[in-house]
């Protein structure tokens, strides 16, 4: 056995990986009382990819305490494949498990456990399908990615964009997707519209400027704006193939016979690729302003988190071929969000596909099925002989 042979036996398997994953809480989320660090974890990969010959690179991210990435890279040259996880995992309600979420239980041919398949599970199948490759001369580098806090503010990726790291060629991003693999998600937007006006006696109208009639004609401007958007915007690939706009929750107000003086709404819109947030935004902010101008009432517009803006990668890209050869499976486009557009703003040839479901992702008795392992790794392992070898 070579020496670097030596270094792989010394990292666990699979299994023994996944466990030790599991068993460390690393929620994310903006409740302050759920957040916990993800430094634990980060530590725990690089210790086992140290060993097999990656160099180690721990990214604290900029003005968020206890978070951190990590890029470990085995070889080296301009291009190369990354393959990207998140190390958080979303919060849970323990009564609602039927096993204890930080172990790893085996009931049903599958493992159960926070982050079996969403998605800590992904980091012991690249580790284990990178095994094989580490005493072999690389090409092209192999990156194997670690982030924090997906699940609430993609922190990690936008430092890691921000920053232009790391720097390769393709990046496959491992979410549960059943190993199928995903070339386009629609974007995330959640947004913030309040009117004040001024509150006064209902028997007199004129004694204050009433915020409701103001988000009444509002919310007209705004289903006006979807069905405009629907009717000009349309991609087949997706289930709901038209953007769609969501009116959430609406607040105003506090006694029938009292001018409403304050009114607060929430909605959600999902865009779909090719559509720019920002433009969006103004589109919205063009209809709301004249209204809160010619009823004298302050306006407050603002994205109630930064955004998860839409993702797409070309159908005949390297990559995308690439992994429809492995899989014998067509590039689909899914509904939840991803990391993608951060790893393609860093200049990659990007993908989503993992093993697990969505299905199973943020619910209680999380799990992965054992059906699924041999076969990620062994699309691993065919992904690194074609993008590094």
């Amino acid at each position: 056995m070579s020496q670097m042979n030596e270094k792989a036996a010394t990292v666990p398997g699979v299994k023994t990986m996944m466990e030790r994953l599991i068993a460390i809480p690393s929620i994310s989320s903006a409740s302050a009382e759920w957040d916990y660090s993800n430094e634990a974890v980060v530590h725990l990969l690089a210790s086992w990819l140290e060993p097999l010959g990656f160099d180690l690179e721990i990214l604290p991210v900029p003005g968020v305490p206890g978070k951190f990435n990590l890029i470990a890279t085995l070889g080296s040259g301009p291009g190369g494949l990354v393959l990207s996880g998140h190390t958080d995992t979303v919060p849970f309600d323990d009564k609602r498990w039927q096993s204890d979420p930080f172990q790893l239980t085996e009931r049903d041919n599958r493992w159960y456990g926070l982050g079996t398949c969403d998605m800590k599970g992904f980091f012991a199948l690249a580790i284990e399908a990178a095994r094989e490759y580490v005493d072999q001369p690389l090409k092209e580098p192999l990156i194997i990615l670690a982030t924090a806090d997906e699940e609430s503010s993609m922190s990690g990726a936008r430092a890691l964009a921000a920053a232009g790291k790391p720097k390769a060629r393709y990046a496959v991003i491992g979410e549960p997707t059943g190993l199928r693999p995903v070339r386009m998600h629609k974007g995330i937007m959640m947004e913030r519209l309040k009117f004040e006006g001024r509150s006064g006696h209902s028997s007199n109208p004129a004694l204050g400027r009433n915020a409701l009639e103001g988000m009444h004609e509002a919310l007209n401007e705004l289903l006006a704006l979807r069905s405009q958007w629907q009717e000009t915007y349309r991609n087949p690939h997706f289930k709901v193939d038209v953007p769609t706009l969501n009116l959430g929750c609406i607040h105003g107000g506090d006694n029938p016979n009292r001018i409403c003086a304050q009114c607060e709404l929430h909605f959600d819109l999902r865009p779909l690729p090719g559509m720019s947030m920002e433009e969006l935004r103004q589109a919205i902010l063009q209809q709301v302003q004249p209204i809160a101008q010619r009823r004298e009432l302050e306006l407050e517009f603002e994205p109630l988190f930064e955004g998860v803006p839409p993702f797409e990668t070309a159908e005949d890209a390297a990559l995308v071929k690439a992994c429809e050869a492995l899989t014998g499976h067509s590039a689909q486009a899914v509904a939840f969000a991803t990391e993608a557009p951060w790893l393609q703003k860093a200049g990659m040839e990007t993908l989503v596909m993992g093993p697990g479901s969505i299905d199973q992702a943020h619910q209680p008795d999380e799990f992965l099925e054992l059906a699924q392992l041999e076969p990620a790794v062994r699309i691993l392992k065919g992904l690194i002989r074609q993008f590094c070898l």
